[in-house]
C-alpha cells in the first residue's frame, strides 16, 4: 500500500532460512517451510490508536498457521532478501489497510520455538491515527482494546501461540509481569 501494489503472500513465497544465530543459511517457499518447521523470520507489529489502545484481531479461516484465533498483533514473515524493517512496514499497512504509516520502532528479538514452529521474531510498536480499513484476507474481526480489556480478554479468546508469547515478552521487557 506504499506506492507499488501489494504483492501478494502465498505458500509459494519465498522465505529466508535462518540458523540460531539468525543467520541466512537457505531459502523455502513458506509452505515446505511450515511443513518441515524450518526457522525463519517474522516481524510483529505492536499497533496504539490516537487513544492508546490497541489493535486487536481474529485472523481467518485461511491462514496457514494458526487460523480463526486472536492477535493482538499485526506482521507476519519476512520475505527473501527482505529486513525485519521493510517486513514490520509492509505487513502493518497490507493488514490495517493504510497507507502513509510510520515506520514501526523496533523493540526487541527472540526466537519462537513450539510444537514444530521455529522463527525469530522482531517486535515492534507503531502509532496509527489513520483510518484502518483491515486486509479482508488476513483480518476476520477487528477492534481497538484499552490495556484493562486486552488483559480481560486474554483469558477468555484463544490467541495465536506466537503472539501471546511476544506479548507475555513485551511486558516483561517493559518491566511488567507477564498475565496469566
Amino acid at each position: 500500500m506504499t506506492g507499488a501494489p501489494a504483492q501478494p503472500r502465498s505458500a509459494d513465497e519465498l522465505l529466508d532460512i535462518v540458523d540460531e544465530n539468525d543467520e541466512v543459511v537457505g531459502q523455502e517457499r513458506r509452505a515446505e517451510a511450515y511443513a518441515r518447521g524450518l526457522r525463519h523470520r517474522c516481524a510483529f507489529v505492536l499497533v496504539k490508536d490516537g487513544e492508546g489502545r490497541t489493535f486487536v484481531h481474529r485472523r481467518t479461516a485461511v491462514k496457514l498457521v494458526f487460523p480463526s484465533l486472536y492477535d493482538m498483533f499485526v506482521g507476519g514473515v519476512v520475505g527473501a532478501g527482505e529486513t525485519y524493517d521493510e517486513a514490520a512496514l509492509r505487513e502493518a499497512e497490507e493488514e490495517l489497510g493504510v497507507s502513509g504509516l510510520a515506520q514501526p520502532v523496533p523493540l526487541f528479538k527472540f526466537l519462537y520455538e513450539r510444537d514444530g514452529h521455529s522463527w525469530w521474531s522482531q517486535v515492534y510498536e507503531v502509532r496509527c491515527e489513520l483510518p484502518v480499513s483491515p486486509q479482508v484476507e488476513e483480518v476476520a474481526w477487528h477492534t481497538f482494546l484499552t490495556d484493562g480489556e486486552l488483559e480481560r480478554r486474554l483469558a477468555e479468546w484463544q490467541w495465536v501461540p506466537d503472539g501471546l508469547d511476544a506479548f507475555h515478552r513485551l511486558r516483561e521487557w517493559r518491566g511488567r509481569p507477564p498475565v496469566a
